[in-house]
C-alpha cells in the first residue's frame, strides 16, 4: 500500500538525481537548496500563503465589533479547523491518485469560489450563517494546494536536496500565514478599510496559485504517483491504518497537534484580548503577530540543526514541550504586568515562537520510527498539523463555555497540555528493528529525510 508510494517516490527522485549529477550548471536556487524545475512553485506557495493569512490577525476582532460574541468567532474557528484537518489527510492520497498539480488547481479553484461566496453573502452583508458555511468550508482549499505541493516536492526532489527543499516549504508557508500576510493587513487596512482588505486578500491567492500553477512545469506532479494497479482503496486505508498497525505513530500525531493548537487558539482569542483588553492598536497587535511568526520561521531551522547534534527527541520534549510550558504563560503574563509595553510583549511572543518551531524534529523522527512505511507515517503528522487547526480553539471555547475558565485559565490549560507532550515524546522511542533498516537504507543511498512538519 503506502510501502509503494515510498519505493514510487524514490524512483522519482532517483530520476531527478541522476538528471542533476548530469549538468555542471548550478544556478542561484540549487545553491540556495530549492529545486529548480518547482522554483516558481515556491514563489506561488508564498504568494498564495500571504493571501490566505491576511485575515488571520483580524478576523476576530471584525467578527467581534460588528456584533458577533466570542463564542460565535471559537465556532467559526473550530469548524474551519476541521475542514482543514480532513483536507491535510485527504492532500497525499489524493496527490498519488491524480496527481499534486491536480489536486493544487482544485484547492486553488475552491479557494477563490468559495471566498467570493463568504464575501459577498456573509461578511458583506453581515450574515453569520452564511459566514459560518463559507468559512467552514473554505478550510477544504489551502491544504489540497499546500500540502498538494508538499507531495510534489517529496517525489520530484533529488535525495540530496529533499531537506533542504521541505526547509523552503515550510519557509514559505510560514512566512505567507500569517507573518507577510499580517504586514499586508496592517498596512491596507488604514488605506483601503477591512472589507475591501478581505477582497485583496483573494487576489492574492490568485496571483500565487497561477504562479506556481502555470510557471512550475516539472513532470512528475502532473501524473499519478502510484502504479495503477494499486487501488484507491488501499491508498486511502493505508494512510490512516498504520495509527494502529504502529501506534507510536498515533502518539506523534497528538504531539503535532498539540505543536500548533496554541497558535490558531490564540488567533481566535488573542486579538481581542490585546487589543480590546490591554490597550494595543491594531497596527501593534498585528506587528506582535508577525514577529512571532518570524521567530518560528528562523527556529525551524534551528531547531532542525540542533536536533541533529543533540536528537529529535530530546529538542521536541525539552524545548518544545517544556519550553511551550514555560512560554504561554509568559506570553499572557508579561503584557499584563507591563501594559503598553510592546517591547516586552514583543520579547515573550518571540520566545514563544521559538517553542512552537522546536516540534519542527518530529519530521526527522518520524520516518525513523516507521523506515518501511515512511510516506504513511508523515501522512499522520499531516492529519495532527490540520487537526491543530480546531482543536485549539475547541479548547479554548470548552474552557470557557464547559469549565468557565477566563482567559488565564486558559493559558494555564495550554500549558499544562504542552507538558503532556513533553512526556508523550519521550516514548518515541525508535527500535532496533526500524534502526537497523534505516542503516540499511542508507548504505543503499535512500534517503530518511522527512518532508512534513
Amino acid at each position: 500500500m503506502r510501502s509503494g508510494n515510498a519505493r514510487a517516490a524514490c524512483r522519482y527522485r532517483r530520476a531527478s538525481l541522476s538528471e542533476a549529477t548530469t549538468t555542471q550548471r548550478r544556478g542561484i536556487a540549487e545553491i540556495l537548496g530549492i529545486p529548480r524545475p518547482l522554483f516558481f512553485g515556491f514563489v506561488g506557495l508564498l504568494l498564495f500563503m500571504i493571501g490566505d493569512g491576511v485575515e488571520a490577525g483580524y478576523l476576530d476582532t471584525f467578527m467581534l465589533h460588528n456584533g458577533h460574541t466570542q463564542g460565535d468567532v471559537n465556532l467559526l474557528f473550530t469548524t474551519y479547523g476541521i475542514t482543514v484537518m480532513i483536507s491535510a489527510w485527504f492532500s497525499g492520497p489524493l496527490s498519488d491518485l491524480y496527481g499534486p498539480k491536480k489536486v493544487m488547481w482544485i484547492g486553488l479553484i475552491l479557494w477563490a469560489v468559495l471566498e467570493v461566496g463568504l464575501l459577498a453573502l456573509g461578511l458583506g452583508p453581515n450574515n453569520f450563517t452564511m459566514t459560518l458555511l463559507f468559512y467552514t468550508l473554505r478550510g477544504f482549499a489551502y491544504p489540497l494546494f499546500a500540502y498538494g505541493f508538499l507531495v510534489w516536492i517529496a517525489a520530484a526532489t533529488p535525495a540530496n536536496m529533499l531537506g533542504s527543499a521541505a526547509g523552503w516549504f515550510w519557509f514559505s508557508f510560514s512566512a505567507g500565514l500569517p507573518t507577510l500576510g499580517s504586514q499586508f493587513a496592517r498596512y491596507a487596512i488604514p488605506a483601503i478599510g477591512e472589507l475591501a482588505t478581505f477582497w485583496c486578500s483573494l487576489g492574492l491567492v490568485i496571483l500565487g496559485g497561477l504562479v506556481a500553477l502555470l510557471f512550475t512545469h516539472e513532470p512528475t506532479g502532473k501524473k499519478r504517483l502510484l502504479p495503477d494497479h494499486v487501488s484507491t482503496k488501499d491508498i486511502f486505508f493505508g494512510s490512516i491504518s498504520i495509527m494502529w498497525r504502529e501506534p507510536k505513530t498515533l502518539i506523534a500525531g497528538i504531539v503535532r497537534t498539540i505543536d500548533t493548537s496554541s497558535e490558531y487558539a490564540f488567533l481566535a482569542i488573542m486579538p481581542a484580548f490585546f487589543i480590546d483588553h490591554l490597550g494595543f492598536t491594531q497596527g501593534q497587535w498585528l506587528n506582535l503577530l508577525s514577529l512571532i511568526f518570524l521567530s518560528n520561521i528562523l527556529f525551524n531551522l534551528v531547531s532542525g540543526m540542533l536536533a541533529d547534534a543533540l536528537g529529535h527527541r530530546f529538542i521536541v520534549s525539552v524545548f518544545g514541550g517544556i519550553g511551550g510550558f514555560v512560554s504561554i504563560p509568559l506570553f499572557y503574563y508579561i503584557p499584563v504586568w507591563y501594559p503598553g509595553n510592546f517591547a516586552a510583549a514583543a520579547a515573550v511572543g518571540i520566545f514563544y515562537g521559538a517553542t512552537v518551531a522546536a516540534f519542527v524534529p518530529l519530521s526527522g523522527l518520524m520516518p525513523q520510527i516507521c523506515p518501511k512505511e515512511k510516506a504513511a507515517a508523515l501522512s499522520i503528522l499531516g492529519l495532527g498539523a490540520g487537526a491543530s487547526t480546531w482543536v485549539g480553539p475547541a479548547i479554548a471555547g470548552i474552557c470557557e463555555s464547559v469549565f468557565g475558565f477566563g482567559m488565564e485559565g486558559i493559558i494555564w490549560a495550554f500549558a499544562l497540555i504542552y507538558l503532556a507532550a513533553a512526556g508523550m515524546t519521550v516514548t518515541l522511542r525508535i527500535s532496533d528493528e526500524a534502526r537497523r533498516y534505516t542503516q540499511e537504507a542508507l548504505a543503499r543511498g535512500e534517503s530518511i529525510t522527512a518532508v512534513g512538519h
